[in-house]
């Protein structure tokens, strides 16, 4: 009976101990998202279209230097195709909510703050697409514009946090999954490069 109870003791000190640890953050920036596809022996990569991102996430310590981050995040990713004798640009812009998980290593740099790198999956959903080219632009659902609504992929950042909790981040979003309905043997998956700052509480 001593040792159950000790045992739960201990378990709800672990528990208090994380809680008290934990801090939570947002962020916020720039995605340069683009598609590639590939079929047979050929694959082909779009321009990139300008969109951006909104983060939340708790910040989980595992140890001293790693922790694990879970968030909920809107995602503007998509692409863009130059086409000879039209009105500019041809642009699809996919918006996803996304749940991230991912795991990050802190490089103390003395008083100043951390080096972070991390890397992680992430799960989404998409929400909304439109396509425009010139005057001209077009808002559909996922299944109406023939995109799956469900996508995957890695995500990999890097950036400094300060002392005071403000950041600075980099990005890559490698999708893992086919985002495009029926395209005959073919599959386009999102590719995104991000830049953003935001805040640590």
């Amino acid at each position: 009976m001593k040792r159950t109870l000790l045992a739960l003791a201990a378990t709800l000190y672990l528990v208090a101990s994380a809680k008290a640890q934990t801090s939570y953050g947002l962020k916020a920036g720039l995605n340069f998202a683009k598609v590639k596809t590939t079929g047979g022996n050929t694959s082909f990569t779009t321009d990139a279209a300008t969109s951006f991102y909104v983060t939340g996430y708790a910040d989980l310590p595992v140890s001293s230097n790693l922790s694990v981050q879970p968030g909920i995040s809107l995602q503007g990713k998509g692409g863009a195709i130059s086409e000879a004798y039209t009105d500019g640009k041809a642009k699809d812009n996919l918006m996803y909510i996304e749940v991230p998980v991912n795991f990050v290593y802190s490089i103390p740099t003395g008083n100043t703050g951390n080096i972070f790198l991390g890397a992680g999956p992430y799960a989404g959903f998409g929400v909304h697409a439109k396509t425009s080219q010139g005057n001209y632009s077009e808002s559909s659902s996922f299944s109406d514009a023939g995109l799956k609504s469900f996508a995957a992929g890695l995500n990999f950042l890097t950036g400094f946090k300060f002392a005071n909790g403000f950041l600075i981040n980099g990005g890559y979003d490698l999708g893992l999954t086919n985002i495009v309905e029926d395209l005959q043997g073919a599959s386009a998956k999102n590719r995104v490069f991000s830049v953003g700052v935001g805040f640590q509480f």
